[in-house]
């Protein structure tokens, strides 16, 4: 790492960092660092200094940001000598992982808020950085702004954790806000999310909760410490969810919300996480949580429930996010330590088909005596519980929605599968698990 001349005694020491990607958050955090100079270097004895940029297209950029020249070879940019620190944001699991093994390898702390990266690859790259004793740190890859890694890797390390359960991507939030507060349908929410840039052009991603999924795994890894990755995360979205399920869950008192969860058993210590819509009581803090925030909710054995709640996503709050852990990474850099990731047990996972919830299934249903009957012996006969039921319409239209107590997933199957053989059902509809007050 660089020194400072020596003409001021106490003068700040100097880390010159390197950045691969310079879009919407390598833009944010190069002139946050610039506005944030002073005031870092006089709270931490280190001075900031951006002294080399990356990108995959110069036509796209400005040869110079401030005194930084902006090359095309990222990976030339994790071997520099004159380069102490690299911060990754081009995203991509490709070249972005050859960026972060380079740098470790050649002794440079990283920071990255690569989740896709993370989510797949991240006991390799952990392995590296404590081997070789370099910080890896990774705040921004999960709900952009909001401080959520540090604590459950610092704060509540020793505290058993039995479930983490939040809103973790706000494109969906925002689709079904709209959907919920204004009666859109989802496929004019969604065109109206990529107007405002919520969305991609190909939302794929984000509403088939890929996206939450690679944030929930992360979590799961800090949260119980055992490995988890993006693939062990059974993954639903929130395209089939319709105006009526977000009427028919608003009668029952609830809202609709795309929720990660990963939780704990605490007799057998298997481990699930999930992504999947669900029915949110209104009373439950998660409820209130609009438009493109994002929240998350961490239930432990003696802290309690802890909300973390903020802006998950966009230029400025991720770059914040980044910079945070750019400043503990130079200072621990300065005193030759780094922050321990640690060794993560195998999982195990509890099988998808033994997780426990209550649900609320829709079925279309013939104008007919006898409908009632039929339907409500397939809960009877595969030991699931009714604890509500609403008819919505009439005639030919009409569907019943049932409410069930708490219930094996593999229980609600059978009754879909016997569902669908019975003549009084014309569709199965919606499934939807349901999150309590």
């Amino acid at each position: 790492m660089a020194k400072a001349a020596k003409p001021a005694q106490n003068a700040p020491e100097i880390v010159r960092i390197g950045v691969v990607g310079h879009g919407v958050v390598g833009s944010a955090f190069t002139a946050l660092v610039a506005r944030q100079h002073d005031v870092i270097a006089a709270r931490t004895g280190v001075s900031l200094r951006v002294a080399r940029i990356a990108v995959r297209d110069a036509g796209k950029h400005p040869s110079m940001v401030g005194e930084a020249p902006v090359g095309t070879d990222p990976l030339a940019l994790a071997a520099d000598p004159d380069i102490d620190l690299v911060v990754e944001v081009m995203g991509g699991t490709g070249l972005a992982g050859d960026v972060i093994r380079t740098a470790l390898e050649h002794g440079k702390p990283v920071v990255t808020a690569n989740k896709a990266l993370l989510a797949a690859q991240s006991a390799d790259l952990f392995k590296i950085a404590d081997e070789r004793g370099i910080d890896l740190l990774f705040e921004a890859a999960v709900c952009g702004g909001i401080p959520l890694i540090r604590p459950l890797r610092e704060s509540l390390r020793g505290e058993p954790i039995r479930r983490v359960l939040g809103i973790v991507n706000g494109t969906t939030n925002y689709i079904l806000t709209k959907m919920t507060e204004e009666g859109s349908d989802y496929a004019s929410a969604l065109r109206d999310a990529q107007r405002l840039g919520y969305a991609e052009a190909d939302p794929t991603a984000d509403v088939e909760g890929h996206d939450a999924a690679a944030k929930i795994a992360i979590v799961a890894n800090f949260a119980f410490g055992v490995r988890v990755v993006a693939d062990d995360v059974a993954a639903e979205g929130i395209s089939k969810i319709t105006s009526g399920d977000i009427a028919m869950a608003h009668k029952f008192g609830y809202v609709v919300k795309l929720l990660g969860v990963a939780e704990r058993d605490e007799a057998s210590g298997a481990v699930s996480v999930r992504v999947n819509p669900a029915l949110v009581h209104l009373q439950h803090p998660l409820a209130s949580v609009r438009e493109a925030f994002n929240a998350v909710l961490v239930e432990g054995e003696a802290s309690g429930s802890l909300m973390f709640y903020g802006r998950g996503a966009g230029g400025e709050p991720t770059a914040s996010s980044v910079l945070g852990d750019v400043i503990d990474a130079a200072v621990n850099l300065g005193k030759g330590t780094h922050a321990t990731l640690g060794a993560f047990a195998e999982a195990r996972f509890a099988s998808s088909d033994d997780v426990r919830s209550e649900f609320m299934l829709t079925l279309e249903v013939a104008d007919r005596p006898g409908v009632l009957h039929a339907v409500t012996g397939v809960f009877a006969r595969n030991k699931v519980s009714i604890r509500a039921a609403e008819q919505d319409g009439i005639g030919s239209d009409a569907r019943l929605v049932f409410l069930t107590h708490d219930a094996r997933t593999a229980d609600v199957k059978n009754c879909l599968a016997e569902f669908a053989t019975l003549d009084v059902v014309t569709k199965v509809g919606g499934v939807i698990r349901i999150i309590g007050a």
